[in-house]
């Protein structure tokens, strides 16, 4: 992300820190460093909310970025919010123009060693089939049914996409939000073992919070589904439903036999967010051009542009997934391992080197990953 600040006392030397847009740039420390009941989901929200506790009130009691280190990519954040949201600043800005955007997977929680959104159809294949026969012994629903991860990671983006149509269209919307909910509040990570809502990063969840105490909007811009992330944003994010922007698929406005009227889920495509589909979504659902915006691939590249070539202030983030140990390690870039999911590249290092975008190195910058560590 761009950024450049000023930051006191300004006797830091080696190489310049990242830069925030429009400011003065000061040396810095030399710090090394998609697309894709109900009640269950409460109460996961609240005892995830309890074991937070701790982190929140230290934030409170001073550092609004407890669980990060010092380091160029933290005293950014801390900067930016500073210059923008103070009066006196000439890089201020009002309260209706702070917004901010995040990519989910890979930039809010884990997406490794699949996107959670694709685990969930996986899952929902056999009662599709059950419901659906014919689909037993038909591609890719057969390699589905077998639980071979394997060659599930294998398929083709159209097997994929035709898995995607048979799991996630063809309900009400209400039927859909609650069984993403149920499955949300109880399905477990393999790693870990445990639910898909702890594993969000609790350095990114401090962003949020803090960007939030001073006036900003938070608003998530994903390759996933946009009613999957609806679905749980609020409990998990703190992000209500209105601010998620995704991947779009139709609705079919229609009417029960009581004569009350529902929305079904149809498998027609009206908005893929990733991409320049990021920018695209922006502006068709948000109407404003992001001043920050924070992501982990090249799925986010053109979200970042878009932030970067506003006027003013500018701040823009990419988490780079460098710690094998307490999360995972890949790239390309920077000798990573190469990966299908939320790839990294070089020429994406490249151009955040050379706008002033800055890499939020997992390993370095941050003290620890999860709340529960």
């Amino acid at each position: 992300m761009d950024r450049q600040w000023r930051y006191p006392p300004p006797r830091f030397s080696v190489h310049p820190g990242p830069r925030i847009e429009g400011e003065t740039r000061m040396p810095s420390l030399d710090i090394s460093r998609r697309v894709l009941l109900v009640g269950l989901a409460w109460n996961a929200a609240a005892g995830l909310s309890a074991r937070l506790a701790p982190a929140l009130a230290q934030a409170v009691a001073g550092d609004p970025l407890p669980s990060w280190n010092d380091g160029p990519p933290k005293r950014a954040i801390i900067e930016f919010v500073r210059i923008t949201t103070d009066r006196s600043s000439p890089r201020f800005v009002p309260p209706e123009a702070r917004i901010a955007t995040f990519d989910q997977d890979g930039t809010l929680w884990v997406e490794h060693p699949m996107y959670t959104q694709v685990v969930y159809c996986f899952e929902r294949v056999p009662s599709v089939v059950a419901q659906r026969p014919q689909l037993k012994n038909v591609e890719p629903f057969k390699t589905v049914l077998s639980g071979n991860r394997e060659a599930m990671a294998r398929l083709s983006m159209p097997d994929l996409e035709k898995v995607l149509a048979a799991t996630l269209t063809g309900m009400p919307v209400e039927t859909f939000e609650a069984e993403a909910k149920a499955w949300i509040a109880s399905a477990r990570h393999p790693r870990w073992n445990r639910p898909y809502v702890e594993l969000v990063y609790q350095p990114m969840r401090e962003v949020l919070r803090h960007l939030r105490d001073n006036g900003y909007k938070t608003y998530i811009v994903t390759g996933g589904g946009q009613d999957f992330v609806r679905a749980y944003a609020q409990d998990v994010y703190g992000i209500p439903p209105e601010q998620v922007v995704g991947t779009a698929g139709g609705v079919r406005y229609g009417y029960g036999k009581d004569g009350k009227p529902f929305l079904t889920k149809e498998p027609k495509l009206l908005l893929n967010d990733n991409n320049a589909g990021k920018p695209e979504g922006i502006h068709l659902l948000i109407g404003r051009q992001p001043t920050a915006a924070f992501g982990n691939s090249t799925g986010d590249r053109q979200m970042l542009e878009y932030a970067q070539a506003g006027d003013g202030a500018r701040l823009s983030m990419l988490v780079l997934h460098d710690d094998p140990a307490r999360e995972y390690a890949y790239g390309p870039a920077r000798g990573l391992p190469d990966t299908r999911v939320g790839a990294f590249t070089a020429a994406l290092d490249d151009e955040a080197r050379s706008k002033g975008w800055a890499v939020i190195s997992m390993k370095r910058d941050w003290k620890r990953v999860f709340a529960f560590e």
